[in-house]
């Protein structure tokens, strides 16, 4: 499994399912989508999807806030760069975008976890980020099986010689 996350040749080929490779571009331009709005909204995001009440906090603080959303936004906006290579260039990585997309999520609920935002509602990103998420993981599982494997033989492994 090892061996087709980290695949030893980096080529074009992109070895799973084919509806893997169709969810990988609809989740890479919603995620490129999303860092646009970070960037470009006038609250960043902030209020109007977030909830955090801006108009509760100082000028100041709320500034670095919606500073600290469109900074977040510029990574998020580098990070679906790299996977619009992977897909134009090097597909056969995909698997392993799929992989830093699921770590990506999991690292953002822990760090709300033990960092919780105080909302002013239910953010109107919860439902769609649930639902990306479960659209991500479906794409890792197949992008990871598929048509291009050998299921013969492990995946890290050279094949046999014959004697």
């Amino acid at each position: 499994m090892l061996g087709r996350l980290f695949p030893k040749t980096v080529d074009n080929r992109f070895r799973g399912y084919r509806v893997a490779l169709w969810l990988y571009v609809l989740l890479v331009f919603s995620k490129i989508g999303t860092a646009l709005l970070h960037i470009l909204s006038p609250d960043g995001g902030a209020q109007s999807i977030s909830t955090i009440p801006l108009n509760a906090y100082p000028a100041g603080a709320a500034q670095n806030i919606i500073a600290l959303f469109a900074r977040m936004g510029m990574v998020q906006l580098l990070l679906g760069s790299v996977f619009v290579v992977v897909l134009l260039r090097y597909r056969a990585l995909i698997p392993l975008m799929y992989g830093l997309m699921v770590l990506s999520y999991l690292g953002d609920r822990m760090a709300g976890y033990f960092k919780p935002l105080v909302l002013g509602g239910i953010s109107g990103a919860a439902a769609p980020a649930m639902l990306f998420m479960a659209a991500t993981v479906l794409g890792l599982v197949l992008s990871l099986t598929g048509r291009g494997y050998d299921f013969g033989q492990p995946s890290a492994a050279p094949p046999m010689p014959q004697k």
